[in-house]
Formats: C-alpha cells, sequence, structure tokens
C-alpha cells in the first residue's frame, strides 16, 4: 500500500504568481508541461480586473513579488496596464517566449524599468544553442525570431534570463551549461544568466517515456526546510479558472485550491509526480 501525499506547510505570500493569458501561446512547445497552443483555451487569459484583485489581494497579504506567466504574455492586449499594476506593488517577472518582443515593445519595457520604483526582470525561453537543435523542440522560425526579441531587449538596455529546459541532455553539463553562456554573451548579453529546467511528465512532455510508475513524495523526503526550499511554501498561482499552489500543476483539476487567492492559503498536498521532480531537482520556476 501506497503511503500518502505528504502536506506542505505554507509559510507566507512570497510570490504571486498570474497566468495572464491562460494557456494561449503563439506557438506549440512539444515539450509543454501545460499543453499551451494558439487554439489552446484550458484557462482562458485573465480580464485586467482579474488581474488587479489578485494582486490587490496579494498585496494585503505582503507579498513581495510577482510573475506574469501564460501562454504568451505578450498576446494579451491589456499586458502593459498588467505591467504597470504589478510593478507599483513589487518587482515584476515576465516568462515570455521573446518572439513578439521587437524594438518598440522592447523600448517600451526598458522605459518602464527605469521608471519603476522596483525592478521589472524578463525570462526568454530558447531549448538549442541554434535553429537546428532549438526549433523541433519549440517550432519552425522560433530560434530566430526569440533571439531577434533577445538582441532587442539587450539593445534597448535589459538584459533578460534565457531559460533552457534539458530536453537536450547535454545543456545541463559544464560543457553544455558554457556553450550556452556563449551563445547569451553572443547575443549582447554583458552578465549572462542562465536557468535550467527540469522537463516535467505533464502535459505533452507527459508522451516522453519516463521512469514506470512515475515516483512520487512521501513524508519522509521532507524536512523541516523543505516549505523554505519548495515554492509552494511561499507562492501561489492564479489563473482564470481558480488559485493553485504552483505554474506547473495548473492542468491537475486536483491541485485546484480554490476560486481565488485567498481559498489557496493554506497546506498544499505534494501528490503528483512532478513534485517528486521539484524536490529532488531542487527545482522553483523563481529566478
Amino acid at each position: 500500500m501506497s503511503s500518502p501525499a505528504p502536506d506542505l506547510p505554507f509559510l507566507h505570500l512570497d510570490v504571486l504568481w498570474l497566468q495572464v493569458t491562460g494557456t494561449i501561446c503563439n506557438i506549440a512547445c512539444r515539450h509543454c508541461f501545460i499543453s499551451c497552443g494558439p487554439k489552446v483555451d484550458i484557462h482562458p487569459p485573465m480580464t485586467l480586473a482579474q488581474v488587479e484583485d489578485a494582486i490587490r489581494q496579494a498585496e494585503a497579504l505582503g507579498c513581495r513579488a510577482y510573475a506574469f506567466t501564460g501562454g504568451e504574455p505578450f498576446l494579451h492586449p491589456d499586458l502593459f496596464a498588467m505591467i504597470d499594476l504589478a510593478l507599483a506593488r513589487g518587482p515584476l517577472l515576465i516568462l515570455t517566449n521573446g518572439m513578439r518582443i521587437d524594438p518598440a515593445t522592447a523600448t517600451d519595457l526598458a522605459e518602464r524599468a527605469r521608471a519603476a520604483e522596483h525592478s521589472l526582470d524578463l525570462r526568454v525561453s530558447l531549448d538549442g544553442l541554434s535553429a537546428e537543435e532549438n526549433d523541433p523542440v519549440r517550432g519552425k522560425g522560433v530560434f530566430a525570431a526569440a533571439t531577434a526579441g533577445i538582441r532587442n531587449l539587450v539593445a534597448a538596455g535589459l538584459e533578460p534570463t534565457v531559460a533552457v529546459t534539458t530536453v537536450h541532455a547535454h545543456h545541463g553539463s559544464p560543457d553544455g551549461r558554457q556553450q550556452l553562456l556563449d551563445l547569451l554573451r553572443g547575443l549582447g548579453i554583458s552578465r549572462p544568466r542562465l536557468k535550467l529546467i527540469p522537463p516535467f511528465a505533464l502535459g505533452r512532455q507527459a508522451r516522453v517515456a519516463l521512469l514506470s510508475p512515475p515516483p512520487r513524495l512521501t513524508a519522509e523526503h521532507l524536512d523541516e526546510d523543505s516549505p523554505w526550499v519548495l515554492q509552494c511554501g511561499t507562492g501561489r498561482m492564479v489563473t482564470a479558472r481558480g488559485a493553485w499552489p504552483c505554474p506547473i500543476l495548473v492542468n491537475v483539476d486536483e491541485a485546484r485550491m480554490g476560486d481565488d487567492l485567498r481559498d489557496a492559503l493554506r497546506p498544499c498536498a505534494l501528490a503528483h509526480p512532478a513534485c517528486h521532480t521539484c524536490h529532488v531537482e531542487a527545482f522553483t520556476c523563481r529566478s
């Protein structure tokens, strides 16, 4: 008989994640753990009013930072108004594929970053050192468009973090990391920041053969530091469909914690194999 899933205590709200464009994205990556795409509306886009309500709730709870994800946030017509709402209250991170960041958009972002009291950071996704390595995973033409977006940000004075999912295992090696850092320097980033993301057995990535049955966490895996290490000890995710412990589990219905952020301020069960991945990889969605 398997052990019951452990509950992770909720310490406080440090970071609020908002899935501003839901699962709508301009590309459909083969490894996307929430199966986003141009016609995927599992989670619809959030309205500006929904985002404002969630941010105000979080601010009242002492939240220290905000993060926008999707889907692709730069598809949202109200994104810049949402950016202004968040930056007025704390640091903001935006996760993007970079493809819609043209020179005008990059300039607008840079002007907001310079004017804001809090920091604005962007994280752009790549999954290869070249179009030949990246595009079979992310789609034809994505490498060229994403690297153009990175160059536009750099030209405007913003140096993004670059996130790489280690679907190509060599990216996790010391040589692979060095090659990625060299690529970022070649794109004009003077102080490259690289975030490596392990694959999760969710969404389209679940088609990849992993361990069977997938491992799960038990109480024996956790200690008193676990709520500080695992993101769900100090963060929550809000979508148009409600509140969730983290960005990874938004398509796992049993992980849904309630209708809004206030319903999610409680312990969460670490019941999914993805929780095991976060634990063994010491992974967090935060920068």
